[in-house]
């Protein structure tokens, strides 16, 4: 017992410079293996984050008809086009095909539920169909009967009829019908049924025309610019073209028909007369309208909305100062 506490403070000393040597050693290994496992924790960190990011793109990506009908999320954004899977353009659905012409400006909110709605509800109903989104970029005040004829234009030989479509309205009855009017102009946002408006000569919100008849109305007069009466001023060209208007039958759901979507009081509609305007709203422009159609393209891009496609083209409208002085607030 003696020696054994004699020689501990000896074996102690001996072996504190060992330890304080294997210390040194310890620590530098014990250092690195901190900053290793510090690298390898960011890196995992890192991945999580990435993996996360591609989840929440995916996810708002390929958002769901029913909860973007039921406005109870934020709407989703916007995805590059190859990322998503083609329109559905199904031949044996019919020989016919429509251009729907969305006349826009800043309205993003609105756009985004309103493009996957109308694309999953077209398809249900077997429609084949592509979105056009005209967007004005222009500094002129807005101008809608302008960009359903820049729509017209636009639209390409592949469709054969057009739905002059307000980026507001999202119709709610499966039997509203969408399908070539090849008798005459189709009103489907009818008075009756219009949340809104409910005069006889209405024929704004939704209507659907043949290509055809378009080009006899000599499309909408281009001398209205801001809020209203464009649309009618397109009734009278309908009367003078002797087109007949047809509207839905059958339809029971009355004014619960359409979901207005827009809200008034957070966004303002441009409703100012200003100059001869106030002189000008009602009276009709019998040579106006696809013949001097002054526009131009700034950029046309594919795009889809939570899988929905869609093309956005962004145009510039030229204004006459001399003949509409009014398409600019003085």
């Amino acid at each position: 017992m003696m020696y054994s506490s004699r020689r501990k403070p000896v074996l102690y000393f001996k072996d504190d410079r060992r330890s304080e040597s294997s210390r040194v050693h310890l620590h530098g290994d014990v250092h690195f293996l901190s900053r290793k496992c510090t690298v390898w924790r960011l890196f995992g960190l890192c991945m999580v984050f990435v993996l996360g990011s591609l989840l929440w793109v995916q996810l708002t990506c390929s958002g769901d008809m029913s909860q973007t009908a039921g406005y109870s999320h934020l709407p989703h954004q916007p995805c590059p086009v190859e990322r998503q899977a083609s329109s559905v353009d199904d031949s044996s659905w019919g020989p016919h095909k429509m251009a729907l012409i969305i006349p826009f400006r800043e309205r993003f909110e609105e756009l985004l539920i309103f493009v996957p709605y109308m694309h999953a509800f077209l398809n249900k109903k077997k429609i084949r169909h592509r979105i056009f989104i005209i967007n004005q970029v222009d500094h002129f005040r807005f101008n809608r009967a302008s960009l359903i004829n820049v729509g017209y234009m636009e639209s390409g030989n592949d469709t054969d009829y057009i739905a002059m479509h307000d980026v507001d309205l999202l119709p709610q009855n499966e039997d509203l019908d969408y399908g070539f009017p090849e008798e005459g102009p189709f009103h489907v946002a009818s008075p009756e049924l219009h949340p809104l408006y409910h005069y006889k000569t209405y024929v704004g919100g939704i209507l659907l025309l043949t290509k055809r008849h378009y080009q006899m109305c000599n499309g909408m007069s281009n001398r209205f610019w801001g809020w209203g009466r464009e649309d009618d001023e397109f009734f009278r060209r309908l009367k003078t073209a002797e087109l007949q208007l047809f509207r839905p039958k059958g339809i029971t759901t009355g004014t619960k028909t359409f979901k207005h979507i827009h809200d008034p009081g957070w966004r303002k509609r441009d409703q100012k007369r200003i100059a001869a305007q106030k002189q000008e709203q009602f009276k009709i422009d019998p040579e106006g309208g696809l013949t001097n159609l002054h526009y131009k393209v700034e950029s046309r891009q594919e795009l889809t909305i939570s899988g929905a496609p869609c093309t956005v083209i962004s145009t510039s409208l030229q204004c006459d100062l001399d003949e509409t002085p009014w398409c600019q607030f003085s």
